[in-house]
């Protein structure tokens, strides 16, 4: 155990020395700061945004003079009354002082809206917000003149709430790109570190640094330890990021933006406690890939070609739970919350839906475990047999050779 440790010690010291590590670690945390802080650039740019200005000009007396009915329907204009000819509006839209006019004409087939703006370069039809506006405005104006009382107003223009529901049993709760954001996350996380597992091992055995650790110690041990080191750096990388990008939210954001574009309510601490060990072992069950991809090579320049097959694993995986998202409910859902190579990813998430019953995480981290368990083993077995190799890309056949001897 104490080998383990100090294995592990000097694993950790090696990668947060590193200059990538440091830099790549600091860009992101860079990256998410100016993200949070997008929206105050904007407005520090862009000033602070008015009230676009809306002349109304009726020229037939559509409204019957009543145009004030439209102060009344909720707009983000502020709306100008007969208050200019349209020749007028026409010159104050060129020098900027109002934004659009409307001019409202009788025709024999029902009633002409013109909308005049300075530039229709990127204005394929009237938005809809005017169009909705003036239907409203006529609309109550027509009422009003029906001498409705309040009570009967209210009966014609009923509030609707609608909700969207699926007739399945088992109902997906959450916001999907929430989860989907949080699974990529994870993805990249538990990618990123088990990969430099591999990494380490190759470039250790380049500079023959390895000769020193196997004379002192045993390749399980050495195994392992690099496991656990490369691993608690970056389950605390991942706090850090999280943590960062946590405190940006609540320092730069204004209060209820980020709970308008995202549903955040479903995420709790014991939530973040089963993503944590989902990234744990889910970490694990990659690292020992890498770490045995990492044992067929002697050279750096040849790690990316021997992780090619564990990369393609972990993008099926990724891609499998991601996908399966789409319809939280399905069989392959649930299959890819089993299978250990996308269960890391997918479901930590179907817990967050509550479509996850005890037994159902039970047996994905159980599988996730025996996984592990038998990934370490022959990681650890191809390791001890290939550690002095200093030649050329081991073959499958020799992996297989180097396996199979005592």
């Amino acid at each position: 155990m104490r080998d383990i440790f100090t294995v592990m010690k000097f694993t950790m010291k090696d990668l947060v020395s590193k200059k990538s590590f440091i830099v790549s670690t600091i860009i992101i945390l860079v990256l998410i700061i100016i993200g949070f802080n997008v929206p105050n650039i904007i407005k520090h740019f862009k000033g602070e945004e008015e009230t676009q200005k809306l002349v109304v000009i009726d020229k037939d007396n559509v409204f019957d003079g009543k145009l004030k009915v439209l102060d009344s329907i909720k707009s983000d204009y502020e709306i100008i009354v007969e208050k200019y000819s349209e020749e007028e509006a026409k010159t104050l839209i060129d020098s900027g002082e109002i934004y659009s006019a409307l001019v409202v004409e009788k025709q024999q087939n029902g009633i002409k809206i013109r909308y005049i703006v300075k530039d229709t370069t990127m204005m394929e039809e009237v938005p809809e917000s005017i169009v909705n506006l003036i239907t409203a405005g006529y609309t109550n104006m027509k009422i009003s003149e029906l001498g409705l009382s309040q009570k009967q107003l209210e009966a014609m223009n009923p509030s609707f709430d609608f909700e969207l529901e699926q007739t399945a049993e088992e109902r997906a709760a959450g916001n999907i790109f929430v989860i989907m954001l949080i699974s990529m996350v994870l993805f990249f996380a538990i990618y990123y570190s088990a990969y430099q597992v591999s990494s380490s091992i190759t470039t250790e055995k380049t500079s023959k640094i390895i000769e020193t650790l196997a004379t002192s110690t045993s390749p399980k041990t050495i195994v392992i330890g690099k496991t656990l080191g490369i691993g608690i750096i970056g389950l605390m990388q991942l706090i850090l990021i999280v943590g960062t990008a946590v405190v940006s939210a609540k320092l730069f954001l204004e209060p209820g933006i980020l709970e308008s574009v995202l549903d955040v309510s479903n995420i709790t601490p014991t939530l973040g406690l089963i993503t944590g060990i989902y990234f744990i072992l889910g970490y694990f069950a990659y690292a020992f890939l890498y770490a045995l991809t990492g044992s067929t090579v002697s050279k750096p320049e040849d790690v990316q070609s021997a992780n090619g097959p564990v990369a393609i694993l972990a993008m099926a995986g990724f891609y499998l739970s991601y996908f399966s998202m789409m319809n939280p409910t399905s069989d392959m859902n649930s299959f890819a919350g089993i299978l250990p190579i996308s269960s890391p990813f997918c479901m930590p998430f179907r817990i967050m839906m509550g479509l996850a019953e005890a037994k159902d995480i039970a047996i994905s981290i159980g599988v996730l475990i025996i996984t592990i368990i038998l990934v370490a083993r022959i990681a650890i077995k191809i390791y001890s047999n290939a550690i002095l190799n200093y030649g050329t890309k081991l073959s499958f056949k020799e992996i297989k050779k180097m396996y199979k001897a005592k």
